[in-house]
Order: structure tokens, then sequence, then C-alpha cells
């Protein structure tokens, strides 16, 4: 059986909410990041989730570090809780991984506009061979 851990932390960043998202399954890590722009409410992150899950762009897998959880005293797990609801910071390894997605998107990105850039000077090459061309016909 697989076990697939997941955590979503909404946080204010500038001018915008962003929600980064991450999972853990097979010790590895993915994570995703959220602009969702005025702040939500619960369920229009819920909703959010369940009507764009399979639009959600998550990084390439990296390690992570799964430490074995004991049993937690819900007094304990309820002031874990708010501790992290105080606390507005993204875990490293969830910046590592969007940071790794942002890295292969520019990669992406950069490849793209070269093709491009290559396919637009061969364009120009043979309309400039074409015109040589017909100037050198009316002889």
């Amino acid at each position: 059986m697989q076990k697939i851990e997941s955590t979503l932390t909404v946080f204010f960043e500038g001018p915008f909410w962003v929600g980064v998202y991450k999972r853990i399954s097979d010790k590895k890590m993915e994570a995703c990041k959220i602009t969702f722009g005025a702040e939500p409410k619960d369920y229009e992150v819920y909703e959010f989730l369940l009507q764009n899950w399979h639009k959600l762009r998550f990084s390439p897998p990296i390690d992570a570090d799964s430490k074995r959880q004991a049993k937690i005293n819900p007094k304990r797990m309820q002031r874990r809780i708010q501790k992290q609801l105080h606390t507005q910071r993204i875990e490293t390894k969830s910046q590592q991984a969007l940071k790794l997605q942002q890295e292969e998107n520019k990669r992406i990105r950069k490849e793209k506009d070269r093709r491009q850039k290559e396919e637009e000077k061969q364009r120009k090459f043979e309309l400039q061979q074409k015109k040589r061309k017909n100037k050198h016909k009316g002889r």
C-alpha cells in the first residue's frame, strides 16, 4: 500500500496570497506554487483544488526526509497547528522543489525562444535569397 502525504500552506507574499502545495510519495517530494490573488476562504481553496487539480504543475521530485511519526497527543497536535498558523514560512525542501521547477520552466522557455529566433533568421535568409533571384530573372 502506497502512502501519500500532502500539505497546503497559504500565506501572504507581496500583493498576493500564495499557496504552496507539497506532496510526498515513495520518499519523493514534489511542490507546486498556486497564486490566489485576494485572500481565499477555506472553501475557495478546496474548490480550487478540486477544479484545477489536473492543471497543477508540480516540480521534479526530490528526496524527502521522511521521519517516522509516532502518535501525538491531541493537545500537542493542536498547539503545533496553532504555531504553524502563526508562522508563515515555506519549508526549505519545498523551496528547493519550486526552484527546480522554475529552472526547468526557464530552460524550456529559453529553448523555445532560441528555436523561434533561428526559424525567423532562416525565414529572413530565404526571403533575401528569393529577392536576389527575382532581381536577376529579368536579364
